[in-house]
């Protein structure tokens, strides 16, 4: 720069007596050097410019409006003549072209309006630029405010002169082009851009004419801030409505304070000119921004202040409106920056390291269970970064939660209805979205819509990523099938918890106890040791164990399941359950314990049940060439060994043999030098020492007592006693009369005679899918009893389900609780009756899902009502479900379960005069052929029987509570009965619960801390108690292994499938169908069951044996697997005691010691011919008079026949064993 503002001519010369002002010159630059102020020639161009523009607009409009005026009396004299002449159509219609041409005026001003508009890219470049420009010119003010107010220079010279020249000739090329564009010329004049551009562009022009620089106006180009936000609008930067509040409020306090100090600044170094400039001071310009800011904040410290009459009479208003302004502005400001988003970044994903987003109801509760199952210890390395996307900043006490798990762990705030709040979370890279639900909402159907509304979200961003959502509602899943993109084959999964919950409550029913052992094993527990002697210590030993899966070896590749399970058990200290099997087709599907016929092949995927993950590696490292002589399971490493590879003709056999359900020894697909040499050794069963007619009639009185597991030896004995009678295959292990050959019953290849009634009599005895029991459609006034009819009724062996509810409540689906106990792989004599006692209203909204299920009735009333409770019989039912339908209308946590609590303490206080039909409706039990239990000195309630409907007799596997035998050298607890009387605490009971802290309210007699968790406490370990939020689990379960919600699913929803949900929403309802061999073969599949240890061929085990032996026992000869034990509470303390609890060990170790009152959890599978005596025992008068296990029966009998029975039980009053 060629100025040189520090060497000013001091020569007196230039003041001037009158004004005695100092105007800074050099002599190389041609100035006026007498000290003659400009100012005014600046401001007067200015102000020439205003008002002379001004004053044209208003004139022209004026004029233009005197013209309209005008023309508009001429139009309706011409108008008129050309009506009565009749000659100007010719005109009109030239007139019209004219009209309908555009001129070039309109044509130039759309041009400039497209210019300057920011929807085309030019016109956006345009204002970007312009802005920019006045910050630049800004900038150039700021610099020159050092100088003097006004002073001579060479605009040649001048750097900044000539920068600032520049500027503003593009801000009057753009000037003209908004005055062209503007509808309203006057408007335009008055806008305080325009104002800017007057007292800003002409004195830039009279500086190079005058070669003079004066400051003058120029601070106005500070207004020019007050457009930062729409700038930034342009350039896509501001996008939230709060983002561009803040930058619109910060950018006009900002301009109006400079601009406000730009004034103090002028006047302040120019004096008054009344004053003759004489009362100036020397002010820096940031000096007066600091001033402005003192003086707004009404702080005024008194180091600065105005000295001229302008000035304070400018800060006398400014003080008003700036006090204002700061004290609206700024506290604005500050709750803007503060409400800020602080989780509103956007995820850096890391390169070999997975991320979930994890979004719907997150809360503390939901965040903590989650986390606590997703990152637990027992997994194995977890390298997946958990991203929570919510709508709401998280609490302090969530907040704490996140920092606790921070190198896992983030959250951001967002919506997953957003796209942009999808991208910022990585939704495309993510390996799955997890969606919770708000298990305690007070309506079920909305919370569902909106889960359904954010999977169509995420999956309208990104139809590839895998979902796995939580539903509340079973009806509401149809609604994701509808989704496009949702495939369950890829890895999409719906929890649904009234699904699961009430399929565990059914399970429940049919083996007590089963929920808390499920529950359990799908949640990670940590293993607490106790070293006291206790129950607890038991119950946590298999708490600790979890459901795994891993690649089974290839040393097991030819092997049957129950060889592998065997191994797996003895050696590997590992319980394998099922395996998935893959077809030809490459179907896979989920096979719980196969029986000998599935052959293990190459790559199978098996599920285990085992401490945690790192034991399960043993099932793919087992070599039996370098593990065969390891006693100690934890040696077992991976070895160097190659794989061994199955023969073809192996592959080829074992794919035959599962299909066509034939044995390896018949398979026409083997060689004949190989089908020789698989006759696997069979293991011999001991047998009890009878006399082949007594045994042979203990065959025909229990034919059915076990569902298909140990027909084959029944039938060698009647081979042997009829050699006429053709032999039936049968689905378990021989006995050792017979040849070693393993066949299998195929209900597709050799139907049984009920399959083939089923099939002639064109039936519909099943459902469409053949999963369930089905029948036509009841109106429910055919299924009501009153009290009094229910009375007539005799009902034993039944499930009593209580539920509150009524018009108002949100239906809970019972069609979920009916379907586990219709599956069809129970026969129809085996389905226990159900009654519902509950409101009528309610249970009519649910009947449209019920009324195709058989032995089903309803008992319109109250749970809370005793004599409603004992009208259905209650005491001798097999199980009492309580469910409540209002749980979620109650805002008190510690209310919420009041209903269902107050019911169960009803039931157990209740007093029972039938002591009899309570030890017998408690005696029953299932144990499998080989025990006589034909005889009433055999019955464990000898002298005791009641006479009960035919449908009652020792053929029919039930699964009851057993009563310990009082025989000679053991210890059983022992209850002696001095009266008719019993107490409603022996009655089998499983509450549902809503608040987990509600749980020690259930048991009085326990000491359970109101922070104890719930699968600590008493009622849950007992399964008394079911709560939905062991259900949370699931989620990361299912995360981690897809397969295990498919068999958590199909051991408790009793066969429901993705095709079954398909035709549920379509109907709603089950449908029909004939019994064909394909829909017939659906019922072979595997079932839960509870074993007694008191009789029958394990009782030798169940007084101090091994668990490990009865485990290899069942396997070998009745291919039943064992997976735990529900035993007495007080079991352990080996004296008397009145206490009928039970609670649950999963999983126990081989050494673990079995005692007589033990109850042993297993799977076995379905039995076809097990329903085919049914008829012959139904008229043996010998059964039904002395059995000693109970079935689900309805049957009224005769008023002469119930006071007979009640002489007889008056007359039995004797101490009796009960449990």
């Amino acid at each position: 720069m060629s100025k040189n503002r520090d060497k000013f001519n001091p020569d007196p010369s230039v003041h001037i007596s009158k004004m005695n002002v100092i105007i800074p010159f050099s002599p190389d630059v041609p100035c006026d050097s007498n000290g003659q102020r400009m100012w005014w020639a600046f401001l007067a161009s200015s102000m020439v410019t205003f008002f002379g523009g001004l004053f044209i607009i208003l004139l022209w409009r004026t004029l233009k409006y005197l013209w309209t005026v005008c023309c508009h009396c001429n139009a309706k004299k011409k108008e008129v003549h050309r009506v009565t002449t009749g000659d100007g159509i010719k005109r009109t219609d030239k007139d019209d072209t004219t009209a309908s041409e555009v001129g070039w005026m309109t044509s130039v001003k759309d041009w400039a309006g497209v210019m300057i508009s920011a929807q085309t890219l030019t016109g956006r470049v345009l204002v970007v630029l312009v802005f920019a420009l006045s910050i630049g010119a800004l900038v150039i003010y700021f610099i020159d405010s050092s100088d003097p107010i006004e002073s001579c220079q060479n605009f040649y010279k001048d750097f900044t002169l000539q920068i600032d020249m520049a500027f503003n000739i593009f801000f009057l090329l753009y000037f003209g082009l908004r005055f062209i564009a503007a509808n309203d010329k006057l408007w335009f004049w008055l806008e305080v851009n325009s104002v800017v551009d007057f007292f800003t562009v002409p004195p830039v022009f009279v500086s190079v004419y005058l070669n003079r620089s004066w400051l003058g106006l120029r601070f106005l180009r500070a207004l020019r801030l007050i457009q930062f936000s729409e700038i930034l609008q342009f350039l896509n930067i501001l996008k939230t409505s709060n983002s561009i509040k803040l930058v619109n409020l910060c950018s006009i306090f900002i301009s109006t304070w400079l601009t406000a100090a730009g004034f103090i600044h002028l006047v302040e170094n120019s004096g008054d000119p009344w004053e003759n400039f004489q009362n100036s001071q020397a002010l820096s310009y940031w000096e007066c921004v600091y001033l402005l800011m003192v003086t707004m904040s009404t702080v005024g410290y008194g180091d600065v202040y105005a000295k001229t009459t302008l000035g304070r009479l400018f800060m006398v208003f400014f003080i008003l409106g700036g006090l204002a302004m700061f004290a609206s502005y700024v506290p604005e400001i500050i709750e803007l920056i503060g409400n800020r988003k602080k989780y509103g970044g956007s995820y850096s994903a890391v390169n070999g390291r997975k991320h979930i987003v994890v979004c719907g109801h997150i809360t503390l509760e939901s965040v903590s269970n989650f986390l606590k199952d997703f990152l637990h210890k027992d997994r194995d390395d977890v390298n997946v970064e958990i991203v929570f996307l919510h709508n709401i900043s998280p609490n302090l006490e969530l907040e704490a939660l996140f920092k606790r798990h921070f190198t896992q762990v983030e959250f951001y705030q967002g919506s997953v209805l957003n796209p942009h709040d999808l991208a910022r979370v990585k939704i495309e890279s993510a390996d799955a979205c997890l969606i919770l639900a708000n298990k305690y909402c007070a309506d079920p159907d909305a919370e569902d819509a909106s889960n359904i509304m954010r999977v169509i979200s995420i999956k309208n961003y990104h139809p590839k990523i895998r979902i796995i959502t939580q539903m509340l509602q079973y009806h509401n899943k149809a609604h994701l099938l509808n989704i496009p993109s949702w495939a369950w084959k890829e890895g999409d999964d719906a929890i649904c918890l009234a699904e699961l919950k009430l399929g565990f409550i059914a399970q429940s029913c049919l083996a007590q106890g089963l929920s808390t052992m499920l529950a359990n094993l799908f949640s990670m527990r940590s293993f607490i040791k106790i070293e006291e002697d206790t129950w607890q210590k038991y119950y946590l030993e298999g708490v600790a164990n979890e459901m795994y899966t891993e690649y089974l070896s290839s040393a097991f590749v030819g092997l049957s399941f129950p060889v592998i399970c065997e191994i797996c058990y003895v050696k590997l200290k590992l319980l394998l359950i099922a395996i998935e099997y893959k077809s030809d087709r490459r179907e896979s599907s989920t096979l719980i314990n196969p029986g000998n016929h599935v052959k293990v092949q190459e790559g199978t995927l098996g599920f285990f049940i085992a401490s945690d993950a790192k034991e399960v590696k043993r099932a793919l490292y087992y070599c039996k060439a370098c593990h065969d002589d390891i006693t100690d399971p934890k040696r077992i490493k991976k070895c160097g060994c190659k794989k061994s590879k199955t023969p073809a003709y192996k592959n080829m056999s074992l794919a035959c043999c599962f299909d066509c359900g034939r044995s390896e020894q018949d398979c026409p697909c083997m060689p004949d030098n190989v089908r020789c040499n698989v006759d696997s050794p069979q293991h011999h069963i001991p047998l009890s020492a009878v006399s082949v007619n007594d045994y042979s009639a203990t065959l025909r009185a229990s034919k059915n007592s076990y569902n298909g597991y140990i027909k084959s030896i029944e039938e060698d004995q009647q081979s042997a006693l009829s050699p006429k009678k053709k032999q039936r295959n049968g689905g378990m292990r021989n006995s050792p009369n017979s040849s070693p050959k393993i066949t299998r019953h195929d209900p597709l290849l050799i139907p049984g005679n009920e399959q083939i009634d089923s099939m002639d009599e064109n039936i519909k005895k099943y459902d469409s899918t053949g999963m369930f029991h089905w029948c036509q459609s009841k109106d429910i006034e055919k299924v009501i009893l009153t009290r009094s009819e229910a009375a007539m009724t005799f009902l034993s062996g039944h499930v009593v389900v209580c539920i509150f509810g009524d018009v108002k409540s949100a239906l809970i689906g019972l069609r979920n609780f009916i379907m586990p106990l219709r599956a069809s792989n129970f026969h129809y004599h085996e389905l226990k009756h159900i009654v519902f006692v509950g409101s009528l209203e309610y249970l009519k909204r649910e009947w449209e899902t019920l009324h195709n299920f058989p032995k089903v009735s309803i008992l319109p009333g109250t749970p809370l009502s005793r004599a409603d409770l004992r009208a259905v019989n209650i005491n001798l039912c097999d199980m009492c479900v309580i469910l409540s339908a209002n749980q979620n209308n109650i805002d008190d946590a510690s209310l919420q379960d009041k209903e269902c609590i107050l019911a169960s303490l009803n039931i157990k206080s209740m007093l029972f005069d039938d002591s009899i039909g309570v030890l017998q409706a408690n005696s029953q039990g299932f144990t499998p052929p080989g025990m006589d239990r034909s005889s009433p000195e055999n019955s464990p309630v000898h002298g005791l029987v009641r006479q009960t409907s035919i449908t009652t007799g020792a053929n029919i596997p039930i699964i009851t509570e057993l009563a310990p035998l009082a025989k000679a050298g053991r210890k059983l607890p022992v209850i002696s009965l001095s009266q008719d009387k019993s107490s409603g605490t022996s009655i089998q009971m499983i509450t549902e619960l809503v608040n987990d802290s509600n749980v020690q309210f259930l048991d009085q007699d326990d000491d359970d801390d109101p922070d104890t968790e719930l699968y600590l406490t008493q009622p849950f370990a007992c399964g008394t108690a079911f709560a939905v939020s062991v259900l949370d689990s699931l989620m990361s379960a299912t995360y981690f292994n897809d397969n295990i919600l498919t068999l958590i699913r199909t051991l408790v929803t009793g066969g429901a499938t993705p095709e079954l949900e398909g035709l549920l929403a379509e109907e709603n309802a089950l449908r029909g169908g004939y019994s064909t061999p394909q829909t017939l073969a659906n019922r072979d599949r595997c079932r839960v069951a509870q074993l007694a240890l008191y009789d029958g061929p394990f009782a030798d085990l169940g007084d101090g044996g091994c668990y490990g032996d009865l485990f290899c026992k069942a396997l070998k000869t009745y291919n039943m697997l064992c997976f735990g034990i529900y035993r007495l509470r007080d079991a352990h303390l080996n004296s008397q005691s009145q206490c009928t609890k039970r609670y649950v060990i999963t999983n126990p170790p081989y050494a673990f010691e079995l005692v007589p009152s033990d109850l042993i959890f297993c799977l076995m599978q379905f039995d076809h011919n097990a329903g085919q005596s049914r008829t012959s025992l139904s008229h043996s008068s010998h059964s039904s008079h002395s059995s000693s296990k109970k079935s689900s029966s309805v049957h009224s009998i005769p008023k002469t026949n119930r006071n007979r029975s009640r002489d007889t039980r008056d007359k039995q009053k004797k101490d009796v064993v009960y449990r």
